[in-house]
């Protein structure tokens, strides 16, 4: 399994980003998706899950400012960042969920199976 993400950078606050992982080595289309957040020393937080039927769960903090979604043409999933905040400002990591994971539980990092190297997210003026 790989999942390698990019798109990140640093953007001043009320900015734009869109992160994207391709994933590889698994049947894409049968696996829900996921963005999580982590600062070295800190907690995980899961941001945003993608079920494999296309429906959607985000964190409070980021509703209406972030969308998730996947391509499956491309075993591709995305994170379209909008109106972005400093407390955005983190390691963006992109990950795969233990298969069978019903849409209730996409936020749960219980259910986190693989995930790639992170990309970096800085929100500053």
């Amino acid at each position: 399994v790989q999942l390698q993400a990019s798109g990140g950078g640093l953007v001043q606050p009320g900015g734009s980003l869109r992160l994207s992982c391709e994933a590889s080595g698994f049947r894409f289309r049968d696996y829900g998706m996921g963005w999580f957040r982590q600062a070295p020393g800190k907690e995980r937080e899961a941001v945003s899950y993608i079920h494999t039927s296309g429906g959607r769960l985000n964190i409070d903090s980021v509703k209406g400012r972030f969308t998730i979604s996947r391509d499956n043409t491309k075993n591709t999933v995305y994170l379209q960042m909008n109106n972005l905040k400093p407390e955005d400002t983190n390691v963006y990591y992109c990950v795969r969920l233990r298969r069978g994971t019903i849409y209730s539980e996409g936020l749960n990092p219980d259910r986190y199976d693989d995930w790639g190297q992170g990309t970096q997210v800085t929100v500053s003026s």
